[in-house]
């Protein structure tokens, strides 16, 4: 499945440190489902998934790939209010963060602010981990 406009919105906020390719899958639920388990050992679908490039013989500058499920965020883009386009850039950002290594279970914030920062630039309205904190009270896990 094509994302029009995702790849281009993407570069254009990205962090200054982002230095190379990352490829972004729209895939089944099912799929994150399985990609899900078999490296987080959770049985169930999430929305998105971060792979960092760990081959240092991968060709070119590879950052990694972030799995968006598309179901997940069909049902997401509707419960938020907006398109699955823009729920795509939510979640693709946020994978984007992950590859660059932040992690906001255990950064003190870090994460958060610099989502915040470049979701603003991007023009969303709310990033995954403050929606993630609106919904629980605590965080996102």
């Amino acid at each position: 499945m094509r994302a029009p406009g995702l790849a281009a919105w993407l570069r254009r906020i990205a962090p200054a440190r982002a230095r190379g390719a990352v490829t972004v899958a729209l895939v089944s639920d099912r799929e994150i489902r399985d990609l899900n388990r078999r490296f987080r050992g959770v049985d169930t679908s999430t929305d998105v998934l971060s792979f960092p490039n760990l081959d240092p013989r991968a060709p070119g500058p590879l950052l990694g790939e972030v799995a968006i499920a598309r179901g997940v965020a069909k049902r997401q883009a509707r419960a938020a209010g907006h398109s699955e386009l823009t729920e795509w850039r939510v979640l693709a950002l946020h994978g984007l963060l992950h590859l660059l290594g932040y992690d906001h279970e255990r950064d003190d914030g870090r994460m958060l602010r610099v989502e915040r920062r470049l979701r603003k630039k991007g023009g969303l309205r709310e990033g995954l981990i403050e929606r993630g904190r609106q919904l629980s009270g605590s965080g996102r896990s």
